[in-house]
């Protein structure tokens, strides 16, 4: 059973020129989240325990939980299209779940029983769909859909966008992976941090290896986003074993990932988990989260700003301009940014 907590007010008076900010917790449950989705007025979730739900932004008691399964399957991913959700459990056998929007009448649709099965995010635009797992060989495991989760291809493993050995993809927030139309972005990490481009749904796939912190299966790109528009991105990850390390855990591309430039390097909070730009801001304004901070950057990542030491939070989502949701370990809670 769920229950609501205070709203906290906490004041920064150096972020946005002595700008307020407040917390709500719109949930708190027995709970681990680590991906969300924004419809109708509520943030969807999945989780631990076969858990899914929503919670009301503007009412929180507004709010519903069932289990997606009797087993006690962990989910990391979370996308929809327009009638539907879409969840896949972490591990073997991985059953990919499709949730009715209105009823919340859920199926299987699809089912991998490789033993080494583990699903790092899923992605949706419209009728089309990613899901990104850990590699089965030399290449990642990428399927795509066209049709809304009817059919599911897996791509083939092909010599230009072969993985090195201990790379792989973190299920840290499924912000790992960014699809726009049918074009599709992802990152890696490990013993090597890449990040692989690929248009028409997976006919070609091109990587490129970024100079990011790397070298043990702990370090690398936890997370990106793009604006399309634009062509701006960022990536941003570090090592969860050492999160106060700072030293190349952020980068930009202006070019939609051809080139990449180092940002903030020795001057940020360290390993951070999910990064989201704020909408219409072409990428000058930004949001992340770690296990241990929140911070803002207002310049194209170029600098950044600790605004909370907020522990446990591993997703995050703007809402509008001035409101962002987080979620992590048991709990949900939203930002406002009050001038």
């Amino acid at each position: 059973m769920t229950k609501l907590l205070p709203t906290l007010f906490l004041f920064f008076g150096s972020f946005l020129l002595a700008q307020k900010v407040s917390f709500e917790t719109l949930l708190n449950d027995k709970i681990s989240i680590r991906a969300i989705e924004i419809w109708d007025g509520k943030v969807w979730y999945s989780g631990t325990d076969s858990k899914f739900g929503y919670v009301g932004l503007k009412n929180p008691k507004k709010q519903k939980q069932i289990k997606l399964s009797d087993k006690k399957l962990q989910f990391r991913t979370l996308a929809q299209d327009k009638k539907s959700f879409y969840a896949i459990n972490i591990e073997s056998p991985a059953y990919f779940f499709k949730v009715d929007k209105k009823t919340l009448n859920h199926e299987v649709i699809y089912t991998d029983t490789v033993k080494t099965a583990f699903y790092d995010a899923l992605a949706f635009d419209g009728e089309n769909g990613v899901a990104l797992g850990d590699p089965y060989g030399k290449c990642m495991n990428i399927l795509v859909t066209t049709n809304s989760g009817k059919d599911w291809v897996t791509l083939p493993c092909k010599k230009e966008y072969e993985i090195g050995n201990e790379e792989a993809a973190f299920a840290a927030s499924n912000t790992n992976i960014y699809l726009n139309n049918k074009e599709f972005w992802f990152v890696t990490g490990g013993k090597k941090s890449r990040q692989f481009y690929s248009y028409n749904m997976g006919e070609k796939l091109f990587g490129k290896e970024l100079n990011f912190v790397n070298g043990t299966t702990s370090t690398g790109i936890y997370s990106m986003d793009l604006d399309s528009k634009t062509r701006f991105g960022i990536a941003v990850g570090g090592d969860y074993t050492k999160q106060d390390a700072n030293i190349n855990n952020l980068a930009t591309t202006h070019n939609g990932g051809e080139t990449w430039e180092n940002q903030a390097s020795g001057k940020n909070a360290g390993y951070t988990t999910c990064v989201k730009i704020k909408p219409n801001s072409k990428g000058k304004e930004i949001i992340t989260v770690g296990d241990r901070h929140i911070s803002y950057s207002s310049d194209f990542g170029k600098t950044w700003k600790k605004i909370s030491d907020e522990k446990g939070l591993y997703v995050c989502e703007w809402i509008d301009n001035n409101t962002v949701v987080f979620a992590g370990k048991d709990r949900i809670v939203k930002m406002n940014l009050k001038p």
